[in-house]
């Protein structure tokens, strides 16, 4: 299974999830607000919450306690859906492996420090920043490059493409490196400094 499907599978999930928990809450608090506004007879809404017949000690004690157990059973999944909600797509070490005899590992940031501060070099680029996801084995660049507002941004990303991305790959022992560049321009300074005449 390919990252992408994962990925896409992931957010249906997501969206499945919160759908599913948002009805449930809503029609809990609809029938709160029914309850409590008398539509379903005059005698819930008059009855006190957690008022019991004689004689029902027991079910309310355990009661209680299938509540509780209830609230947890919710509770964890929610939990490890939030912390699965943090977790990133990068990759923290690249494996190379020239002709399959050995297994060699790189560092992630050795490769995407050297990339970053090569295209950081390049005429236009005020800031570079690389991440390498997907897989250790065949990674993907994700690029985000901040450029000053007169600069060439066709030349520049054919240069990106010709030279820097080329040079990772080499570096890399890959035969391709799939890879997303997204540019942004730096805003102009607010108090421009005028020439004198």
């Amino acid at each position: 299974m390919t990252p992408a499907i994962t990925a896409r599978r992931t957010a249906r999930g997501n969206r499945w999830g919160l759908a599913l928990v948002g009805g449930v809450l809503v029609a809990a608090g609809a029938v709160a607000l029914a309850v409590g506004a008398g539509l379903l007879g005059p005698e819930p809404a008059a009855t006190e919450l957690g008022a019991w017949p004689s004689g029902t000690e027991v079910v309310r004690i355990w009661l209680g306690y299938a509540v509780v157990a209830a609230a947890v059973l919710v509770g964890l999944p929610a939990l490890r859906w939030m912390l699965v909600q943090g977790r990133t797509d990068s990759v923290r070490r690249v494996v190379v492996d020239p002709d399959g005899s050995g297994l060699t590992e790189m560092p992630s940031g050795a490769a995407r420090g050297a990339f970053e501060g090569a295209v950081g070099e390049y005429a236009g680029v005020r800031r570079a920043r690389a991440r390498l996801t997907d897989s250790v084995h065949t990674p993907h660049v994700r690029l985000d490059l901040t450029v000053d507002e007169d600069a060439d941004v066709p030349a520049l990303w054919r240069r990106v493409h010709a030279e820097a991305l080329e040079d990772l790959r080499t570096a890399l022992e890959l035969e391709r490196l799939p890879a997303v560049i997204r540019l942004s321009m730096s805003a102009p300074p607010k108090n421009p400094r005028r020439n004198p005449a």
